[in-house]
């Protein structure tokens, strides 16, 4: 079942990929993830989003901080995670990273984006914070 997401969340991840395969159509596969990261940086403050690059998540375990080893690639508005990458594919732990990264900041959604793919639409897979997704889906 897809998810509907709310439609400012929605618009926001369409101009995000938008901005995505304007990279993409530039530079084509075959480049490092620090390459695309930083594109897609330029790209989306070129459209006036605001971005946040690899930030650190802290992470609680039974009220005890054990670190800041995981950096989120970026964060579009404050509210959507970009994660980039650019492997053959798309590999289910990377769903699953992006989905913990979710639940550890509480952001609603996030965009895993592959760049080593013919077109980038093949390489996008969207995750939803599992309460978001439990609010929005009927038989929740």
């Amino acid at each position: 079942m897809r998810v509907v997401l709310p439609k400012d969340l929605e618009a926001l991840k369409e101009r995000v990929i938008g901005c995505a395969i304007a990279v993409h159509r530039e530079l084509g596969p075959g480049l490092l993830e620090s390459i695309y990261r930083a594109c897609l940086t330029i790209e989306l403050r070129e459209a006036g989003l605001s971005v946040e690059r690899e930030i650190p998540v802290p992470v609680i375990y039974r009220g005890q901080s054990v670190g800041n080893a995981l950096k989120i690639d970026l964060i579009v508005e404050g509210r959507l995670v970009v994660e980039v990458k650019a492997v053959e594919r798309i590999h289910p732990v990377y769903i699953t990273q992006l989905i913990t990264y979710l639940k550890l900041t509480g952001f609603p959604a996030g965009l895993l984006m592959n760049f080593n793919s013919t077109s980038l639409r093949a390489g996008l897979r969207t995750a939803v914070h599992p309460e978001l997704y439990r609010q929005l889906t009927p038989d929740a």
